[in-house]
């Protein structure tokens, strides 16, 4: 499989054969971090001499942090990059060709999906999608690993059913991965937050040709029928903060709660979260949520947070180990896996 200077804007992008590809070389990658590796092909250094510009315009823990762990455990060097001139003082094609002349490779984390395609548009070197308004593609590749690892599961033999915004960033690039590997994707949302319909479109059709399916409901109790992994998102994403109020009353129905978790009639059933989250009262937000509206939890109890169903810090640290598989695949010359 050869993906070197391919960009990672949105999973659409990837065939069925290429996202198993990626996720095949995360486990590599994953036990040759940890010294399990026997794997030859990724010995060594593989992004040594590579320089790598970090561009973020949203806040962010797990994605800048991998990003960082990842290229400097692979022999690369990094900047990070919050105050640039794009957009502002300098145009977006300006600045891509600036950088794409300096790096090798540039990963972009903030607001409109044409930003992230117009970088890798302009610059010549491969882009990696960190997180848009509509898509959230790494976060997937992390979530299907951690699936496979707790389950011993392929990943189209996975149900995994979201709970909560089904049209957001993570509920997005969920159903678009679900389709292409053949996993099956059901969400319970309201009906005034179901997934985009031309995106839908899409995925049912990849859904078709990969034998996975897709399911959209109303009722958080029928979609986890059968789930292998219960699936839930912060209730406002970034940027939409003054839509709290509407949120709380829209989705209160959908928190993800113990007695959800048994209606998956699965004893085994993962509890999986892109965080952060707000299931208590240890954070600014959450205290203010809390003295606003008395809710002492959001999207996820503290008892299903906590409880031994939930692999959200497994899921972190594969944030790394698939983001360090991206990185690698499209970037390294050393590669021969």
């Amino acid at each position: 499989m050869n993906l070197k200077g391919k960009s990672f804007l949105t999973l659409l992008d990837y065939t069925k054969e290429e996202i198993e590809y990626l996720l095949s070389l995360s486990f590599a990658l994953k036990a040759k971090k940890k010294g399990l590796s026997h794997v030859k092909e990724v010995d060594g250094k593989l992004l040594e001499g590579k320089n790598i510009v970090l561009l973020f315009d949203k806040t962010s823990t797990r994605t800048r942090c991998s990003f960082e762990v990842a290229a400097y455990d692979e022999g690369a060097s990094v900047t990070f990059l919050t105050n640039s001139q794009m957009g502002k003082k300098e145009s977006l094609e300006d600045t891509a060709n600036v950088l794409g002349r300096l790096y090798d490779g540039i990963e972009y984390r903030g607001y409109e999906q044409k930003t992230v395609e117009d970088l890798a548009k302009y610059s010549g070197v491969p882009v990696w999608n960190g997180l848009t308004d509509i898509d959230h593609p790494t976060q997937f590749l992390a979530d299907m690993m951690t699936a496979m690892e707790h389950t011993g599961k392929k990943s189209e033999e996975l149900k995994f059913a979201y709970i909560g915004d089904g049209r957001n960033n993570v509920a997005n690039a969920l159903m678009i991965g679900c389709s292409i590997l053949g996993a099956s994707y059901s969400v319970a949302t309201p009906e005034s937050l179901n997934p985009d319909v031309e995106l839908l479109e899409k995925c049912k059709k990849n859904a078709e040709k990969s034998g996975g399916s897709i399911f959209i409901t109303s009722d958080p109790m029928e979609a986890v029928k059968g789930a292998d992994v219960i699936y839930t998102d912060i209730w406002c994403s970034m940027g939409e903060e003054d839509k709290m109020a509407e949120r709380i009353n829209l989705l209160k129905p959908y928190q993800v709660t113990m007695d959800l978790l048994k209606a998956s009639g699965n004893k085994d059933v993962l509890f999986e979260h892109c965080l952060p989250s707000f299931h208590d009262l240890e954070t600014t937000i959450g205290k203010e949520v809390y003295q606003k509206f008395g809710l002492k939890e959001m999207e996820v109890t503290d008892e299903v947070f906590r409880s031994s169903h939930s692999v959200v810090f497994d899921e972190a640290e594969n944030r790394m180990h698939t983001i360090k598989a991206v990185m690698v695949a499209t970037l390294s010359d050393k590669l021969d896996y």
